[in-house]
């Protein structure tokens, strides 16, 4: 009994040392632990395999309502996306400004409104008069946050620019319909976001097939086409049957209904008979945009 209960209580200070060690790497990598990592390497005691996979799980900053991911774009190529629907423009600029203090030179924020984005600007703007007039402001925190722009069509912001395109061919958007557009321009802004040559191609919908065939040229030459529709979703079949490379197919909300908000179209595109179609959900601009980027810079 007394082997036992001294075995419970050395499991139980594991644990708790576990837990404490866990919850200090994830509130700081030290100077001190990289510099250690990095002998270790030198000497032979890490790999270098080891030593990047701990460093690919550098911790996230707690900032109360929210804890912001610094080593996304280590781990995954490309830095964290703010959703900005549900945020308050506030959150959304605390949430920006400590990715950028953390060396994020570029900036998504999606699925914003337009009084939304005004209030972001707003604030952007009178936090950088404050921080000039007080002498507070870092070397390169007006720059960054002067470089706001919104993207109405898309309800998308971008801090910092737009990113050189670094992929290896171009990225295709193509809409059934006008309707369509919303959902086209958030998936190729989020596009152009991550580094592509992207290209847009609307309203050439399967109701007017020669309007898409008179486009073969481009169909035939991208590296990835996403295919947008709403009411029957036909037109990702379409686009499959004629592209050599993966088609990335969104459903919208755009439709009669018996469209049901786009589940019509869902259900068509996941039921394609065309090879190579992948459907992401309903409205996923970003979603299929950044699938589409993975494939473009393979």
């Amino acid at each position: 009994m007394k082997r036992m209960r001294q075995r419970l209580c050395d499991v139980t200070e594991d644990v708790i040392e576990d837990r404490q060690m866990s919850e200090n790497y994830n509130k700081n990598i030290t100077d001190m632990d990289i510099r250690t990592m990095l002998n270790g390497v030198k000497t032979g005691g890490i790999s270098v395999d080891d030593a990047v996979l701990e460093l690919k799980k550098k911790p996230f900053e707690d900032i109360d309502f929210a804890k912001v991911d610094l080593h996304r774009s280590l781990r995954q190529g490309t830095g964290e996306v703010i959703y900005g629907a549900g945020k308050t423009a506030e959150q959304i600029i605390a949430i920006a400004d400590t990715l950028k203090k953390n060396g994020q030179e570029h900036i998504l924020i999606t699925r914003v409104s337009p009084e939304k984005a005004g209030a972001i600007s707003q604030l952007t703007k009178h936090n950088i008069e404050s921080d000039l007039t007080d002498n507070q402001i870092e070397p390169d925190r007006s720059d960054q946050l002067e470089n706001f722009k919104y993207y109405e069509e898309a309800h998308v912001c971008i801090i910092g620019g737009k990113p050189e395109p670094n992929g290896i061919g171009t990225v295709l958007v193509i809409t059934g319909g006008t309707s369509d557009i919303p959902v086209a321009e958030e998936a190729a802004v989020t596009a152009e976001f991550l580094g592509n040559k992207t290209k847009r191609l609307y309203d050439v919908g399967v109701a007017g097939l020669h309007r898409l065939l008179s486009h073969l040229d481009e169909i035939m030459s991208a590296s990835v086409i996403i295919a947008i529709a709403g009411m029957e979703g036909a037109l990702a079949s379409v686009v499959g049957g004629l592209a050599d490379c993966p088609v990335i197919a969104v459903p919208t909300s755009i439709g009669y209904g018996a469209s049901f908000g786009g589940v019509s179209a869902l259900l068509s595109m996941l039921n394609s008979c065309a090879s190579g179609v992948s459907v992401v959900n309903i409205d996923n601009g970003f979603g299929a945009a950044y699938t589409a980027s993975m494939i473009n810079h393979r």
